[in-house]
């Protein structure tokens, strides 16, 4: 069966992928900072439980450990753990804010994907996931058509376009894998304050659709739930 493993899968986007993967087949591990949400939503699932903080290497060994002895190897990865500082105006940015959204956004991938790697290269058909957004995209905040070009915020965007650009070096690097960022679009979740107008399963579409891939599906794109997404 198919493995997968969900970073900040006890609500939101996280949680209705994992119900959605379950649905196709997959057994699915929610990756969760804390025991009691992450045990808790596991539960309502019929999903697994991993405790999981994307910015301790302690609990990610451990979840890399747990997995390995469980399953022997790893499917597919979604990178789905981020924050956001809320929209700080230009003047009122500090580096520390930066530091602490890219901690969960950027640097949190690298510290989850390496140690999963020799699990994911177990698996016949290896596939990662990054949980990006349109606002780290540059044609589109620069597209006054688009509604991203409505939103100012220094450190999100910067940390999702990060995002992206990991996505394209680590497929590069592996070309046997399926690594692709997925852009949800303006959804209503915790993240946003429920603000989005997009349903939280019409958020998970281009998620589920890139942790669906076979062996034949692209690699090094971004896409949301209606194809590709500029740059």
């Amino acid at each position: 069966m198919t493995v997968t493993l969900i970073t900040g899968g006890n609500k939101g986007l996280g949680f209705e992928t994992a119900r959605r993967l379950i649905a196709y087949g997959h057994i699915v591990y929610i990756g969760a900072r804390s025991v009691e949400r992450g045990k808790e939503s596991a539960d309502k699932l019929g999903a697994k439980f991993v405790r999981l903080d994307v910015t301790d290497h302690a609990s990610i060994h451990e979840a890399v450990a747990e997995i390995k002895q469980n399953e022997g190897y790893l499917d597919v990865l979604i990178n789905n753990a981020g924050i956001t500082r809320g929209l700080l105006g230009t003047h009122d940015v500090a580096a520390d804010d930066f530091r602490t959204v890219y901690d969960t956004n950027v640097f949190g991938i690298v510290r989850v994907t390496q140690p999963f790697l020799p699990l994911l290269h177990k698996s016949t058909t290896p596939v990662i996931v990054n949980v990006s957004s349109g606002l780290g995209s540059f044609a589109r905040v620069t597209n006054p058509e688009k509604i991203e070009s409505r939103v100012n915020d220094l450190i999100y965007s910067s940390s999702k376009a990060a995002v992206t650009m990991l996505t394209v070096q680590y497929a590069k690097a592996l070309p046997e894998f399926r690594i692709n960022a997925a852009d949800p679009g303006p959804t209503a979740t915790d993240l946003n304050g429920h603000r989005g107008y997009q349903t939280v399963s019409e958020g998970t579409d281009v998620i589920v659709k890139l942790a669906t891939l076979d062996g034949n599906g692209p690699t090094g794109t971004f896409m949301d739930r209606n194809g590709v997404v500029p740059w």
